[in-house]
């Protein structure tokens, strides 16, 4: 997943659309290891949804990442001049944010919360007192 994600920052300017892809590959693999293991990316993308767990800022924009890698993956042409719709720059880029704001919250957060609360229950059985509940 962290090789995904690197490679899509490094690919963002001269490959806008391979970012996109790799990005939406990035998503997959989150929210299967985060208990969204449905076939598809789609279905997993409602569940995660459904579940209520991510805050609105990353819920709200979860299947822009599908839907700019389905851009990437497979060529879609605009219905009113043929031609095939491209990823834009900035598209990539949103996609990598997103993906960073998914880290943030499935593993950053959760980590610091850990360490801090480690240290306060350290902190606690030096003064004698139990541990946090």
């Amino acid at each position: 997943m962290a090789e995904d994600y690197h490679e899509a920052c490094a690919v963002l300017k001269p490959s806008p659309k391979a970012s996109a892809a790799l990005s939406r590959r990035c998503l997959q693999a989150i929210l299967r290891e985060n208990g969204f293991a449905q076939k598809d990316l789609a279905p997993a993308i409602q569940a995660a949804l459904d579940s209520k767990q991510l805050p609105g800022a990353i819920a709200d924009n979860l299947d822009a990442i599908r839907n700019i890698g389905n851009f990437a993956a497979h060529p879609m042409k605009d219905t009113s001049t043929g031609q095939i719709l491209p990823v834009a720059p900035h598209e990539a880029d949103w996609n990598l944010d997103v993906i960073e704001e998914l880290f943030d919250f499935y593993y950053v957060q959760p980590e610091k919360a850990r360490q801090r609360r480690a240290a306060l229950d350290a902190k606690l059985a030096a003064a004698g007192k139990p541990p946090m509940k």
